[in-house]
């Protein structure tokens, strides 16, 4: 079956989906995006997602393509056509079509939306969780506004592949003080010797991840300690633990930082305890 994508109003063949050269996005990279999971057929967190949109498209004084109700039946569409039971949607707003110009186009210039769907595989994912991921540390080199969620992604692509021509699977993002800030596309937390569940503060130098969010309930919902707090690379490589999350992985086990074993290099129980639970604190909508 062809993937269907949905393209400003139309649902097109996946291979005809096209937008304008001249589209802010494709120029600028002047647009956001999300990344939803769906499991047994309903998606994760689409609440906090939307709200999520919502905000980058404030600070970038961006219009909404739509309104909230209705995105939501165009997301649900585009995924029962796709016939997507696990995997994600992916969905993008960018400023719009304009004549290249560094200033915003004309007020009333509309925003172009794209929603696209696939089936992913539960099978690697597992594997992950059962065996754990290797990581590199790479110096922190993002612009200062990493808490929008941009399509503006340059640095994330270059350590992705520095990270997969090292022989790892991700790049831990480290700031000029020697703090981590965040995995390529994951927020990164750390379990402490004293059995703390350690992860930077959202305000400044990360994006603020749905899934972290959820995580931070489920460690609620199961009397988990947690800190808010920077940590250095040192405390990393010295805790019981070390674990990625994000909307395609939820409580990603790490063995292994800069080819240094983390604690006994398999995958630990508090991030096995949070992935358990996580489905039974997430929000679930039906397709």
């Amino acid at each position: 079956m062809s993937r269907i994508a949905y393209v400003n109003g139309r649902y097109l063949p996946h291979s005809d989906a096209a937008i304008h050269i001249e589209d802010r996005g494709f120029q600028f990279a002047d647009g956001v995006y999300e990344v939803c999971e769906v499991r047994d057929g309903l998606i994760i967190d689409l609440t906090r997602h939307l709200d999520r949109l919502d905000r980058s498209l404030r600070e970038l004084r961006m219009a909404s393509p739509m309104a909230r109700e209705p995105l939501k039946l165009v997301i649900r569409e585009v995924l029962r056509r796709n016939r997507v039971r696990n995997g994600l949607f992916y969905l993008q707003v960018t400023r719009g079509v304009a004549r290249r110009d560094h200033y915003f186009p004309a007020a009333g210039t509309l925003p172009t939306l794209t929603i696209t769907a696939k089936s992913v595989d539960p099978q690697p994912a597992r594997a992950r969780y059962e065996t754990g991921i290797k990581v590199i540390t790479v110096p922190e080199n993002r612009w200062d506004r990493v808490d929008i969620k941009t399509v503006g992604l340059l640095p994330n692509v270059l350590v992705k592949q520095q990270a997969k021509d090292a022989g790892a699977q991700d790049a831990i993002f480290v700031d000029t003080a020697g703090k981590v800030t965040e995995a390529a596309s994951s927020n990164v937390w750390i379990v402490s010797a004293d059995g703390v569940l350690v992860t930077r503060p959202a305000e400044h130098g990360i994006l603020r991840g749905v899934t972290r969010t959820t995580v931070l309930d489920v460690a609620a919902s199961l009397s988990v300690p947690v800190e808010e707090r920077e940590f250095t690379v040192e405390e990393m490589l010295a805790a019981r633990e070390v674990f990625l999350t994000s909307a395609t992985g939820s409580c990603v086990p790490v063995v292994a930082v800069d080819g240094r074993t983390i604690a006994n290099g398999h995958p630990g129980s508090v991030a096995a305890a949070l992935r358990g639970a996580f489905l039974h604190i997430a929000e679930k909508t039906p397709i």
